[in-house]
């Protein structure tokens, strides 16, 4: 399918080489493709030289022949748009989805609803930067072409994509703030739940108190990684799991669903420099 990405020269000098490789960190495949492809010309139509330097204010437009998303189409689940530009989409995913399809065929997940989306706007191309839990709400990041993709996936490795979660919890949380270092593995005792050990992968998760009742504290926590059940797990170490989270715990819920919402995410855009800052207002 063919890609199209507009961008505007943020400085004086700047070439298509030195955008590629220095600002955007494309890997060299992706590169060298768009130069066979002879992807990069001025509003006008007209081909650039790479190493050609441009003024400030000046619009490239990148057109390219790349990979689709090869998702189902579904309808079957309600999407929540919270932030959206011609480079990336932030949706809020409900509980109880799965962000993407595990099995062939599978066509009830977040993903599969966000590419029905997409399709009904011509765009063939939505892949998550991210995901979480089946049972966890909130926004997701979505790249709408490769480059932004490889773009987000590099920013979130380096930290630069910070996502915060409101977690509400059993009892009362004694400290204010603090980071819970703890790292997680498998639980031999069961198929599907983690815990702490220290033959885990290292997990770091940064908290402040915002909220106390007489049994619960209402907490936001930031991940600094990003593993598998982190902050259920982590809270649950320290003696307080997330209200309705049974697997680590707590008491179950008439509506067997646990207190956890991924509901603000910001960042610096990588296209356009501007900071996203973007809450879930569901």
């Amino acid at each position: 399918m063919q890609h199209t990405l507009t961008y505007t020269v943020p400085e004086d000098g700047l070439t298509i080489d030195a955008i590629l490789q220095q600002k955007w960190k494309l890997g060299k495949k992706l590169i060298h493709d768009l130069r066979m492809q002879k992807a990069v010309t001025d509003t006008n139509g007209e081909l650039l030289q790479w190493k050609l330097p441009h003024q400030k204010g000046e619009v490239l437009v990148f057109k390219w022949e790349g990979e689709s998303s090869n998702y189902l189409t579904s309808d079957q689940i309600p999407l929540y748009v919270a932030y959206e530009d011609e480079y990336l989409l932030i949706a809020s995913k409900p509980r109880g989805v799965a962000t993407h399809p595990n099995d062939t065929g599978q066509n009830h997940t977040f993903m599969n609803t966000v590419m029905n989306y997409l399709k009904s706007k011509g765009q063939n191309y939505g892949e998550h930067v991210h995901r979480i839990d089946e049972g966890t709400k909130g926004l997701v990041v979505i790249a709408k072409n490769p480059i932004v993709k490889g773009m987000l996936d590099r920013m979130l490795e380096n930290k630069e994509i910070v996502r915060t979660y409101e977690v509400i919890v059993e009892g009362q949380v004694k400290n204010q703030h603090g980071t819970i270092r703890a790292a997680i593995g498998n639980d031999r005792h069961h198929p599907t739940r983690k815990r702490v050990s220290p033959s885990g992968q290292l997990a770091i998760t940064h908290y402040e108190v915002v909220g106390k009742h007489d049994q619960f504290t209402k907490i936001h926590a930031i991940l600094e990684t990003g593993r598998t059940h982190q902050i259920r797990v982590h809270f649950a170490h320290l003696g307080h799991p997330i209200v309705g989270d049974d697997l680590y715990g707590a008491k179950r819920t008439p509506t067997k669903t646990y207190e956890l919402h991924a509901f603000k995410v910001q960042f610096i855009h990588p296209i356009t420099g501007e900071k996203i800052v973007v809450e879930d207002k569901r």
